[in-house]
């Protein structure tokens, strides 16, 4: 393999193929702004440098909504309505919250919430109520998957910005799953346990892909199809993450701490927030996923 770093001086005329960046091995998750309220079983939406969290439980479901610009979080106008375990899509000034439950035991509700950027309103109902599902895409184009009322669901709908129509049904019913892509280009992860099967949705049907390393439900999740990364969850409570390249799964470096039920953020396997969530109590802690500027820098040819 030759490197830059090898031929330092010389000038670089062409390459016999693409440069390859490194990096996402090379990542490390670091500490960024606490959330002002310390919650679990919440959601989130957006980037590392822009994103939105809602909802969740303290020792109580809550309407809490804080925004995040990289460096601290700070608090807005709050959901309409107390929710926890609900589903996610969109960015932070186009947010989308589907579902979830309001009380202990779960009173499951099918209601949606459109954010954006400084206030809420009601979006369009999906059809089957649920809490624990996960969700993806963006707020006038959603995926809401799977979940849990009564019994793990294998439903899935896509939203068109006004009302909710019902998806391709999910192979493996899942409750605590993370998604992550676009409504028609997403994966679906862990689970239903503590699954390491993953799914692929082409926007009609899904699809058994290559499975990940560590099975978990309550995890954490961010970017692409072909750029992803998922994080934390239980059981047993883990810091273990791991990085989608389009082809496999590969082990990166750990979480500073076990979380699960967090919310998450992010745009890409090279860039991803995790706030809050269980650890094993309710934690404000934020941690961002960051490359070394070496990495960033550093070119390859193989």
């Amino acid at each position: 393999m030759t490197t830059l770093k090898g031929i330092k001086g010389d000038q670089i005329r062409y390459l016999d193929q693409d440069p390859v960046v490194q990096g996402v091995a090379g990542g490390t998750w670091a500490a960024g702004g606490s959330l002002n309220t310390a919650r679990s079983i919440f959601s989130g939406a957006g980037t590392q440098t822009a994103a939105v969290v809602f909802g969740g439980e303290t020792t109580v479901s809550v309407t809490n909504t804080e925004l995040y610009n990289g460096t601290s979080w700070t608090e807005v106008n709050d959901l309409p309505a107390i929710r926890q375990a609900m589903g996610s899509a969109g960015t932070q000034t186009a947010a989308l919250s589907m579902g979830g439950t309001s009380s202990t035991p779960p009173s499951y509700k099918a209601t949606s919430y459109e954010f954006d950027g400084t206030n809420w309103t009601a979006g369009g109902s999906l059809s089957t109520a649920r809490g624990n599902l996960s969700g993806c895409g963006t707020q006038t184009a959603g995926l809401a998957n799977g979940g849990f009322n009564g019994t793990a669901l294998t439903n899935v709908e896509e939203y068109g910005g006004t009302s909710w129509t019902a998806g391709g049904s999910l192979n493996t019913a899942r409750s605590y799953s993370a998604s992550f892509g676009l409504q028609a280009d997403a994966f679906c992860v862990g689970g239903n346990g503590t699954t390491t099967s993953v799914e692929s949705y082409n926007g009609t049907s899904w699809t058994e892909t290559t499975e990940n390393n560590t099975g978990r439900i309550g995890l954490g999740s961010a970017g692409t199809t072909t750029s992803g990364i998922i994080f934390g969850g239980t059981p047993p409570l883990t810091t273990k993450t791991e990085s989608w390249d389009g082809t496999s799964w590969t082990e990166v470096a750990d979480l500073a701490t076990s979380v699960s039920l967090m919310a998450s953020a992010g745009s890409s396997n090279a860039s991803a927030l995790s706030s809050g969530g269980l650890a094993p109590g309710n934690t404000a802690a934020t941690e961002e996923w960051v490359l070394p500027d070496f990495a960033i820098n550093s070119v390859t040819t193989s």
